[in-house]
């Protein structure tokens, strides 16, 4: 006779509850603190969007940043561990010789595949991270907490793209990637106005296709600038 499957606890249907329950607000949450920051954003809002008594989310999360720190390292830890992921195997592929576009190809692309490919909820996390990238009361302890080894790994193969290239030089052209792609993340629609609708801040295709070779150039140009005028 068929053995029949056992029928699921009520522990195991609360711990479920619980884990829908979660994600529900994670989601709300994010796309709140996405349109309106930390600060613009009570719990209260966040009830409402789920649908239940704000006093469930205090059961849930101590308080507001709390919440927010869930919401953030929720998606966090996974576009870091997949860059951390291509980066490694970009290394080991290259046998410890990569070039530049090919190293922030590993780090941007990646990223942004999960921008164009993962939802609505990955595009409200990506403009909630430009948000805390550019919060300097605590955000840039917050970035620092949760991408430093992944950008760390990533200077690393840009040192071994770049020999001779100062860190000084390989440091600022992490800025300005990291500004360019904050900015991207924002999509503010201010490029869509400029461009009379050539370019929209939702394209994140159009930005993959292009940013990673525009920011090689800069490397190799500050770069290269920077040597010949070290030279005797």
């Amino acid at each position: 006779m068929p053995t029949k499957a056992a029928s699921p606890s009520k522990r195991q249907i609360k711990a479920q509850q619980r884990a829908e329950m979660i994600e529900q607000i994670l989601d709300a949450a994010e796309y709140l603190f996405s349109q309106h920051g930390l600060y613009g954003v009570t719990l209260k809002d966040v009830a409402k969007r789920v649908g239940v008594h704000h006093t469930l989310l205090n059961y849930y999360f101590n308080d507001k940043k709390n919440l927010f720190d869930a919401v953030f390292a929720r998606r966090a830890v996974v576009t870091s561990e997949r860059r951390m992921k291509m980066l490694e195997e970009y290394d080991r592929a290259t046998a410890g010789k990569p070039t530049v576009e090919g190293a922030l190809r590993a780090f941007l692309d990646t990223d942004l595949d999960l921008y164009i490919e993962g939802g609505e909820g990955w595009r409200n996390y990506a403009a909630l991270g430009a948000q805390v990238a550019n919060t300097p009361e605590w955000g840039a302890e917050t970035m620092d907490r949760h991408f430093d080894p992944v950008v760390l790994k990533l200077i690393g193969l840009l040192r071994k793209a770049l020999p001779g290239c100062s860190d000084v030089d390989i440091f600022w052209g992490y800025h300005f990637v990291t500004g360019a792609l904050m900015l991207t993340l924002a999509r503010t629609g201010r490029i869509d106005k400029l461009s009379g609708g050539l370019c929209r801040s939702e394209d994140f295709a159009a930005v993959k296709e292009r940013m990673s070779t525009f920011m090689a150039a800069g490397f190799l140009a500050i770069c290269n600038k920077g040597k010949a005028e070290q030279a005797p």
